[in-house]
């Protein structure tokens, strides 16, 4: 990418980790954390790999709003058409204000809000949610008819196990 310059590397070496790399951003500076033993060549070879490892998790945190909405129509497309307009919702958008949901429907106004924390998560799940608040639109309950909407997603029962595990470990409860 022309004009992208390439961060401020420190490389912090420690003793007491064995196999493990990690890396943050601090300020402008990325932080890349390495055993001490690693020769010159594997912190070369680290450093790299956790810059395109950062560059790639920033990536899906800058998603915007038209990119979710792009997503929603998409899964509608593959999961939802036989629905018509009923499945066709009038706005998707991140909201920062859903610490205790994944996401919410109101299908009164057929708006749909996505909690910013699905921004970190895998595609896969952030599709599940989608797909759930999308069928929310079609549904409002939580019906047999609704969970078999959802259910036309292979991933309903990983995604739910995955976002059931993140909860679990952030004492976040899961609504329903």
């Amino acid at each position: 990418m022309a004009g992208a310059r390439k961060p401020v590397v420190e490389v912090r070496r420690s003793q007491r980790r064995r196999r493990t790399v990690s890396a943050y951003r601090d300020g402008e500076r990325v932080v890349v954390l390495i055993p001490d033993q690693f020769s010159r060549a594997e912190e070369s070879e680290w450093v790299d790999r956790m810059l395109a490892r950062l560059a790639a998790r920033e990536g899906r945190l800058a998603r915007s709003d038209t990119e979710l909405l792009d997503r929603a129509l998409r899964l509608i497309n593959l999961y939802l058409a036989d629905q018509g307009a009923d499945a066709l919702p009038a706005s998707v958008r991140w909201v920062t204000n859903q610490n205790g949901r994944w996401g919410s429907c109101t299908p009164a106004d057929r708006s749909i809000r996505i909690s910013h924390r699905l921004q970190e998560m895998p595609d896969w799940v952030l599709d599940y949610v989608l797909l759930h608040e999308l069928a929310h639109l079609v549904v409002p309950s939580h019906n047999a008819r609704f969970w078999e909407l959802v259910g036309r997603y292979a991933k309903t029962e990983r995604a739910r196990g995955y976002l059931e595990g993140v909860a679990a470990a952030s004492a976040v409860p899961l609504p329903g």
